[in-house]
C-alpha cells in the first residue's frame, strides 16, 4: 500500500491525468464574496426565469385566487420542482387563498417562499462531527457526476473554512483510469495528504490503512473517494458495502456521513436514478455538482422532497473554492427574490 504526503510548501504540478477544471489555478480568498451573494449568482438562470413567470402570472390581478395559482403550476414545473413538490407547494397556497386571501405578488411570492423554505428544513438534520475524530465521510455516486472533482474541493473547503479541520483523503477509486492521479492533483492544491493503492487494488484495504494512519495522527476529518457505480451493478453494491463495514470495525459509528454526489443540470432525469441509489448505499445526504449551470435549481426541492433527504453542499464552479455548504434560507431567498 503506498503512501502519498503532499507538503504544504511543495507547488501545486499540473498532471495530465487532471481534469478539464482542474486546469483552472486561480483561488479566490476565503471570505471574499459571502456564502449568499455567491449562491445568489449560482442560481442566477433559475431566478431570472423563475421571477420572470411568477411576474407574468400575477401582473393582471391583484387578489391571487384558484386560477392565478394554476398558472403557477407550470412555472413551478419549469424550475424542476417536480410534481410532487409542485402539488404539494400549490395545495398549501389554495387553502391559503380560501382561508384568507393572497393579496397580490408580493404577499404570493413571500408565502411561496415559506412553503419551500418549510420542504427544506423538515429534511434538514446537520451531521455532528463524533466526539473522538476522525469524521468519516464516504463520497458516492454514479459516474460522470463530479465525484472526485467534489471530493477534492471538499477537502479545500474543510481545511480553510471558518473553523479549519485536518483533513486525510482516501484514493478508493481503484476502478477508473487515472481516478486516483485525478485525486492527487486535487489534493496538491488544497495541500491534503492521500493514502492510495494502485488501479485495480482493494479499495477496502486502501481505506483501513486510511482508517488506521487518521486514528494515528489524529486527523479530524477523513474523506473517501469511491468509485463510481449503478445501483444495478450488484458486485460494486457489495463492495461499497464492504468498504463500510471496513470503516465501522475500525471507527464506531462511522461512516459518519455518506453523501451522494448529483449533476443539478440532470434535473429530474436523475432523480430516480438517485433514488434507487440511496436506498443501496445508506446515504445520508446530497452534494449537488453544477447549480450555477442550470435553470432547472428546484431540483433541491425536488430533492427534499422525494429522497427525503438534504441537499449539504452546492458546486457552484469550476475553481477549488467554487463548493460552499448549502443554506436553505440563503437558497430560497436567492431563487426567488
Amino acid at each position: 500500500m503506498a503512501f502519498s504526503f503532499f507538503k504544504r510548501e511543495t507547488p501545486a504540478a499540473e498532471s495530465p491525468a487532471a481534469p478539464a477544471e482542474a486546469a483552472e489555478t486561480e483561488t479566490a480568498q476565503p471570505g471574499k464574496r459571502g456564502f449568499f451573494d455567491r449562491m445568489k449568482q449560482a442560481v442566477t438562470r433559475t431566478r431570472e426565469s423563475l421571477a420572470e413567470s411568477i411576474a407574468s402570472v400575477v401582473a393582471l390581478t391583484r387578489e391571487v385566487d384558484a386560477s392565478t395559482l394554476d398558472e403557477l403550476e407550470p412555472v413551478l414545473l419549469r424550475a424542476d420542482l417536480g410534481a410532487p413538490t409542485t402539488a404539494l407547494v400549490l395545495d398549501r397556497l389554495r387553502q391559503r387563498a380560501l382561508r384568507q386571501g393572497i393579496q397580490g405578488g408580493e404577499e404570493l411570492k413571500r408565502l411561496l417562499k415559506a412553503e419551500l423554505q418549510q420542504i427544506l428544513d423538515s429534511v434538514a438534520h446537520p451531521a455532528s462531527a463524533p466526539a473522538t475524530p476522525p469524521e468519516v465521510i464516504m463520497m458516492v455516486g454514479v459516474n460522470g457526476t463530479g465525484k472526485t472533482t467534489t471530493t477534492g474541493k471538499l477537502a479545500h473547503l474543510l481545511a480553510t473554512g471558518p473553523e479549519p479541520r485536518t483533513v486525510l483523503l482516501c484514493a478508493a477509486d481503484t476502478f477508473r483510469a487515472a481516478a486516483i492521479e485525478q485525486l492527487e492533483v486535487w489534493a496538491q492544491r488544497s495541500n491534503t495528504p492521500v493514502i492510495k493503492t494502485r488501479q485495480g487494488g482493494d479499495p477496502s484495504a486502501a481505506l483501513y490503512d486510511a482508517c488506521t494512519a487518521a486514528k494515528a495522527r489524529g486527523t479530524q476529518v477523513l474523506i473517501a473517494d469511491t468509485a463510481g457505480r449503478l445501483h444495478t451493478k450488484a458486485d460494486l453494491m457489495k463492495e461499497l458495502d464492504k468498504m463500510r463495514r471496513t470503516v465501522e470495525r475500525l471507527i464506531p459509528g462511522a461512516p459518519h456521513q455518506t453523501l451522494l454526489v448529483m449533476d443539478a443540470t440532470t434535473g429530474q432525469n436523475g432523480l430516480h436514478q438517485a433514488r434507487l441509489f440511496t436506498e443501496a448505499a445508506h446515504v445520508t445526504g446530497i452534494v449537488l455538482t453544477k447549480l450555477d449551470g442550470t435553470a432547472k435549481g428546484g431540483i433541491v426541492l425536488a430533492i427534499a422532497t422525494e429522497l427525503k433527504l438534504p441537499v449539504v453542499y452546492a458546486g457552484i464552479g469550476e475553481k477549488i473554492d467554487d463548493l460552499i455548504p448549502f443554506d436553505s434560507t440563503q437558497f430560497i431567498n436567492s431563487l426567488v427574490d
